[in-house]
């Protein structure tokens, strides 16, 4: 092979791997769900979010599984799978919530009902209830949720079970911290296709709080 054809080969290769690199962060620059930040400690905020609309799907199976699979039903009802046949703008995040019961004056969750989970996609602000298209698929749901205020961790990688659990961890700790109540069995947002490298990943653990941060 002549030194012209190597670089040449190498230069493509580059530029190819530079457009996987790059292409996650492309897609994933779509519309998300409005907050305001209410306070900030590294990677960890407290926001107070506005009212929005999901399309929703109960799912049931280990984590990994059960967003995949969530997402498929969802995304097939977005891309076109309701009454009116009419595709829905992708948004970010996906998220997933395990069905678990919280004690409501600590900082315990208790886990119940097994391995069900609830994945969810915010839909674009512009759709009200009454003119989003209707899911053909009845496993699909759509609800109005109100404002409510999280305390939410970000982090990258590829949001497995370790690393959940330990950002979990961390969120619980801020919350006590904060002498905040937490509302909510923590939620996982995941805001970026499979193939995104790890180190371009955005995820977050979020939990529904009460209560103001000390000033």
């Amino acid at each position: 092979m002549s030194k012209e054809l190597m670089w040449w080969v190498i230069a493509v290769v580059a530029v190819a791997a530079l457009g996987v690199a790059l292409w996650g962060p492309i897609l994933s620059n779509v519309e998300q769900p409005e907050y305001n930040v209410v306070e900030s400690s590294g990677s960890i905020e407290i926001r107070d979010y506005k009212p929005m609309i999901v399309a929703e799907v109960q799912v049931s199976g280990d984590r990994g599984e059960a967003i995949g699979k969530g997402f498929r039903i969802i995304a097939d009802y977005i891309f076109g799978n309701n009454t009116a046949a009419q595709k829905v703008p992708m948004t970010a995040p996906a998220t997933q919530q395990g069905r678990e019961k919280i004690a409501m004056t600590a900082p315990v969750t208790q886990h119940g009902g097994g391995n069900g989970w609830t994945v969810r996609f915010v839909m674009p602000a512009s759709y009200t209830i009454k003119t989003l298209p209707k899911p053909n698929n009845p496993a699909v749901s759509l609800k109005e949720i109100g404002a409510k205020r999280f305390a939410v961790i970000r982090f990258s990688g590829m949001g497995k079970k370790d690393s959940l659990i330990r950002h979990t961890k961390k969120l619980n700790d801020f919350i006590n911290a904060e002498h905040l109540t937490p509302l909510s069995a923590p939620t996982y947002a995941f805001y970026n296709p499979p193939w995104t490298l790890p180190f371009l990943r955005r995820n977050e653990v979020m939990m529904e709080v009460y209560g103001d941060p000390p000033e």
